[in-house]
């Protein structure tokens, strides 16, 4: 008699390492595993969860040296076909961990163990029939309680949720009817695909021509296609994403809307609900575990339409998925900058294909990858060059700071032109992208700088906390300006004084300056806590603040009315930077922000700071826009054979010793010497030489197309790991980097 076959399952784990781990299942396992489900095996001395890749009948290994897998968590994948192929792409496009990438792609509730199924849901039913007599019989026995007799008629007319009863009912009412033996507490499945039941098609705006022809664009493709929205701030790009959305959901399809921030999802949510009704659902960090683990309980189970949700929400399981947009395509919060180090949108782009549904991206200034693409056919380029509702767009204005004395930042002449905004009962938006105080605390005496010794960079002084911080580690130091004189901690010398300004800084002397209006800071610091900067938006659009001064929170696609005057200090500093991207960041920057400024019936003014106002490229932005701007830089880095016409790669490096991080570098760069069409530059300090006392060092490798970049990382990859100092640094690869620092 044969011995029964013993059966295998190919592991994934969430660990740093580039292959499956073989696992035996006991006869019960092989009945219960499933491709794509999670199951938890001992890893030397731990026990870890693990993806299952593949079953087989028979391993490589011998199967003495095979451990057993511990128990079978899911009875349902969690991984479909299409999800596992995204899984194996993502791992090889970034060479990345497989195992990894399958942790990426889960909520932590799911990596820690917790149950896929959703929850049940628990209905108050009847007891019994609700004739006549029953009535008069509750009426008679709830006499003495109108309210217990009132749910208890709701009750037996149809079942309810409880939860939807609890903000209507005390639980002492419904414990009441318990008790009484009139209604009972039942447990029910959530229904799948009843969303649609609940769409409630608010009044739609009537779209321009230009948003028609984008609109009908859309709804006629039938297929896989990327389209890109070149719109101007304010054109409605967020009318069109509803009505396109609005004929998915009338078939059945789900829809996944990406948005860059947080700060933006409450408003977008808000006007999607006014729209849709309670089938959208949001996604973004703040949630709790729970929170996002039931959004993707609910997208997985057909029982909701529309997700809103930021850079991970990319990764989440539809029933039936029939398109993605991402709004602001162009901003750098796509871009995980640690981990699995993948782009949003270019994770989007393979999701829509996989599904053959069409992609959406919409920016009033296009990434150039974007709109190289557009410009090639590659993607269908659809502009909306007006405004929507007859807006005039800003006004964009140089103020040549030369010889100028500022205050806080702030020309003279700008100050007139806030007190004139102000009196006609505007609002005023002011940019300047440092939080705290001021970014330096110097002596006049002998030239000390307050450093945190661990990323060696100036602390920043926050006044309004009494501290000194480094915006690198998050290092504190005590610093109260108001109850003592600082003394330098090298010479001991009084004369300490602040260099630079932050928000902080701005919002004192604003105030000071103009007593009788309202200023308001808007940055991480003010604005910490769930809901906290909605709270704060909400108070902005009722005129609650008229002097509004914030970071990059306050330059994405929020709607300001009343803000007529808009102010970007400090331009300068992105002129002069050896990060390639820089002028394409500056110029969507200022694109973005210009964009807060006369949205509604009142025309905008826009003022740009800077030294240097004869710059190219500061005169191409304000004079041609930045559709002409980005088509011009565009052909300069063609010409250069930059990215997008070129494919790169930055192998980074962190180590407490310099010496060690460019040993591994100079040996990384002997691997890249060995490809022939492969170029590459470094080894150079990253943007941020050090932090948390580790000391940061980049190679950068560049190739003509990504098959070539791709398979010469792999061997590169192989290589590194085997050298002798891999365990020792820290070290990572990053396709196509959104920076250098």
């Amino acid at each position: 008699m044969s011995e029964p076959l013993q059966h295998y399952a190919k592991v994934a784990m969430p660990l740093p390492l580039y292959t499956y781990f073989d696992y035996a299942l006991n006869a019960e396992q092989s009945q219960q595993v499933v491709i794509g489900g999670r199951v938890l095996v001992p890893f030397g001395k731990r026990k870890v969860l693990g993806i299952v890749v593949e079953l087989s009948n028979d391993s490589t290994l011998e199967s003495t040296k095979i451990k057993n897998v511990l128990e079978c968590l899911d009875q349902v994948a969690l991984f479909d076909a299409t999800l596992l192929k995204l899984a194996q792409w993502l791992a090889q496009f970034y060479i990345a961990p497989v195992g990894e990438v399958f942790a990426t792609m889960l909520p932590s509730a799911l990596n820690k163990g917790a149950s896929a199924t959703p929850a049940a849901i628990y209905y108050l039913t009847s007891k019994q029939a609700f004739s006549s007599e029953d009535k008069q019989r509750a009426a008679q026995l709830l006499a003495r309680s109108k309210q217990q007799l009132n749910l208890y008629e709701r009750v037996s007319e149809h079942d309810l949720r409880l939860s939807q009863l609890k903000s209507e009912f005390s639980n002492t009412v419904i414990k009441g009817l318990q008790e009484k033996n009139l209604i009972e507490l039942v447990e029910k499945p959530e229904p799948t695909g009843q969303w649609q039941q609940q769409i409630v098609l608010g009044s739609k705006q009537r779209p321009n021509p230009e948003q028609s022809i984008a609109i009908a664009s859309i709804n006629q493709a039938s297929q896989f296609t990327v389209f890109l929205i070149e719109g101007v701030t304010g054109s409605g790009k967020t009318e069109v994403y509803l009505q396109v959305i609005e004929e998915k959901l009338l078939l059945g399809k789900q829809v996944l809307l990406l948005v860059p921030e947080i700060g933006l999802t409450p408003q977008t949510v808000k006007r999607f609900q006014r729209r849709f009704g309670d089938v959208v659902a949001v996604w973004h960090s703040g949630l709790t575990d729970a929170e996002r683990l039931k959004v993707w309980q609910k997208a997985k189970h057909n029982q909701l339409g529309i997700v809103i949700g930021t850079r991970s929400a990319v990764f989440m399981p539809f029933a039936d998925l029939g398109m993605i947009i991402v709004d602001e395509e162009h901003d750098e919060s796509f871009k995980q900058q640690d981990g699995l180090r993948y782009h949003a949108r270019d994770v989007a782009a393979y999701r829509a294909k996989q599904y053959d549904i069409s992609l959406v991206l919409g920016s009033a200034s296009p990434a150039l990858e974007t709109l190289h693409n557009a410009l090639n056919k590659k993607y269908r380029h659809l502009q909306l060059l007006q405004r929507a509702g007859g807006a005039a767009m800003p006004v964009m204005k140089l103020m040549d700071l030369t010889g100028l004395p500022l205050q806080s930042g702030i020309a003279p002449a700008m100050l007139v032109r806030i007190e004139q905004t102000l009196k006609k009962g505007e609002q005023v938006l002011i940019f300047v992208n440092r939080r705290g105080y001021a970014p330096a605390l110097i002596c006049t005496e002998c030239g000390h700088v307050e450093t945190c010794n661990d990323c060696d960079t100036p602390f920043t002084v926050h006044v309004t906390t009494n501290n000194l911080q480094c915006h690198r580690c998050g290092q504190n130091k005590a610093y109260n300006a108001h109850s003592f004189k600082p003394k330098c901690s090298v010479c001991s010398s009084q004369s300490v004084t602040t260099q630079g300004v932050g928000t902080e800084q701005i919002q004192t002397f604003l105030t000071e300056q103009f007593p009788s209006y309202s200023c308001v800071r808007i940055d991480s610091d003010s604005t910490r806590g769930k809901r906290k900067l909605n709270t704060l938006f909400d108070e902005i659009n009722q005129q609650k603040h008229q002097l509004l001064v914030g970071t990059q929170i306050v330059a994405k696609g929020h709607h300001f009315e009343n803000v007529t005057l808009a102010l970007i200090l400090n331009v300068d500093s992105y002129l002069f930077s050896s990060d390639f991207k820089a002028p394409e960041k500056l110029a969507q920057l200022v694109t973005q922000f210009s964009g807060r400024a006369g949205r509604a019936n009142k025309p905008g003014e826009v003022w740009l700071q800077s030294y240097q106002v004869s710059n190219p490229l500061l005169q191409d932005l304000v004079n041609n826009g930045y559709s002409h701007f980005a088509r011009t830089l565009l052909q300069e880095r063609i010409a250069a054979h930059l990215p997008p016409v070129s494919w790169q790669a930055c192998l980074r490096v962190e180590h407490i010793d310099q010496k060690t991080a460019l040993a591994f570098l100079v040996f990384a760069n002997s691997l890249f010497s060995q490809f022939k069409h492969l170029r590459y530059f470094g080894p150079f300090p990253a943007g941020v030489e050090k932090k948390q006392t580790r000391y940061r060092y980049l190679s950068v490798a560049q190739a003509d197309t990504n098959q070539y970049l791709n398979k010469a990382l792999e061997q590169v990859r192989n290589s590194l790991h085997k050298h002798s100092l891999s365990a020792k640094v820290r070290w990572a690869i990053d396709i196509m980097p959104a920076d250098f620092s």
